[in-house]
Order: C-alpha cells, then sequence, then structure tokens
C-alpha cells in the first residue's frame, strides 16, 4: 500500500502548505511530497485533481483525502501518537487545539498585509493599529506559554501549535517586527530546525513569482 503523500503549494508562499509539512517532518511522520505550484493569484485549477476545495494543502492517506491544515495534523497525530504532536497532557492538549484554533480564524490583518515569504529581504512596511494588535496579541501568548512550559518550543517540546504558528515566525522575521526577547529566542530556535532550513533553502530557489505576495 502506497505512503501518504502530502499534496503542497509553493514553498515561497504557501503557509497553509507549511503547517503540515513541518509538523510531519520534524517529528518524523513518513510522507511524499507532491509539490503543485501556482504562479497566479487564485491558485492553480490543477488543484481541483487532488483538493475537494481547489487548495492546497492536502494529504492522501490510506484512501482518505484530509484537507485544510489543522485537519492534516489532527490526522497523522492520531495516526501516530508517539510523534508528541499532540501534548500528552489532557490539558496542555487543549491548549494546543485552542491555540492552533485561534490561528485559522484570527489575526487576519497581520495575515492579509503580511504574507509569508521566505525569499524577502528583511525590511519594516506601514503598520496599522489591526496588525499591531494582532501582533501583540501572538507575543503575549508565545510569552506566556514559554513561561508556563518553559520551551525550548511553545508547549515545551515541539507540537501541532508549533507547527500552526511556524508561518508567523517568519512573518515577524521578513516584516521586521520588534520581538520581546523570549520571543525572539523561540523564532530563532524554530528557524534553526534542519526541516525550517530545508523548507527555506528550495523557497528561496524557487522560479515563481506570485505578484500579490510581493507586499
Amino acid at each position: 500500500m502506497a505512503g501518504p503523500v502530502l499534496y503542497i503549494g509553493n514553498k515561497n508562499y504557501s503557509s497553509w502548505s507549511f503547517r503540515p509539512w513541518i509538523g510531519m517532518r520534524v517529528t518524523g511522520i513518513a510522507f511524499e511530497e507532491s509539490l503543485v505550484p501556482f504562479d497566479m493569484a487564485r491558485g492553480n485549477p490543477a488543484f481541483k485533481a487532488f483538493s475537494p476545495t481547489g487548495k492546497v494543502p492536502v494529504l492522501v492517506d490510506d484512501g482518505a483525502t484530509i484537507w485544510e491544515s489543522l485537519a492534516i495534523l489532527d490526522h497523522v497525530a492520531r495516526k501516530h501518537p508517539g510523534s508528541g504532536l499532540w501534548p500528552e497532557d489532557p490539558v496542555t492538549r487543549s491548549k494546543a487545539m485552542a491555540m492552533s484554533s485561534e490561528m485559522v480564524s484570527s489575526f487576519q490583518a497581520l495575515r492579509s498585509a503580511c504574507p509569508m515569504n521566505m525569499r524577502r529581504e528583511r525590511r519594516p512596511i506601514a503598520l496599522t493599529p489591526a496588525i499591531l494588535a494582532d501582533v501583540a496579541r501572538i507575543q503575549a501568548l508565545w510569552s506566556e506559554c514559554l513561561e508556563q512550559h518553559g520551551g525550548p518550543f511553545l508547549l515545551g517540546g515541539f507540537s501541532i501549535a508549533d507547527a500552526m504558528f511556524a508561518p508567523v515566525v517568519n512573518r515577524l522575521d521578513v516584516y521586521a517586527f520588534e520581538t520581546r526577547p523570549d520571543v525572539a529566542g523561540y523564532m530563532s530556535r524554530m528557524k534553526q530546525l534542519p526541516a525550517w532550513r530545508e523548507w527555506e533553502a528550495a523557497g528561496r530557489a524557487e522560479p515563481w513569482v506570485v505578484e500579490e505576495d510581493e507586499a
């Protein structure tokens, strides 16, 4: 039986693809990568061949098609309970789910103004109160987690929470936001992960440019 296949978009831009990819790569969950690039604002019509929503990422595993980043991560975490993607402690696991759900539903100002971009030259952009509010909430959440759980990642060991917030690490970095020392340390540890470096190097090498994502 063939192993799981993770369909993703451009590594330079596709923040939602990055989330399950880094979660699975860091925790050693085997998968085959299938990158279907887009160089247009609305994605790629070819996504429809494997994606019920016409978007990426999509995981095909044992005949099941799983779409949406958090659902993919939950699927592989339950299939591989030893991975640590969901923390073992029930309360901490619930916190990881709450944080991940907040990432899905919130921070629209930051996400809209500051697309993930692995090869962007580090420089700031004009900031709005809404963007600053998003960044303040993110930093407060990360600081609370790092203090409570002692690092090195948000909930101690690397978890779904870190995978879901990984694109935000890139955003705070390349758009040159001022960060607290503990937040800067966490971001540095994320960026030093071999999986991060692998994804970033591939993203930087891609030829595709999406003007809408070049803030």
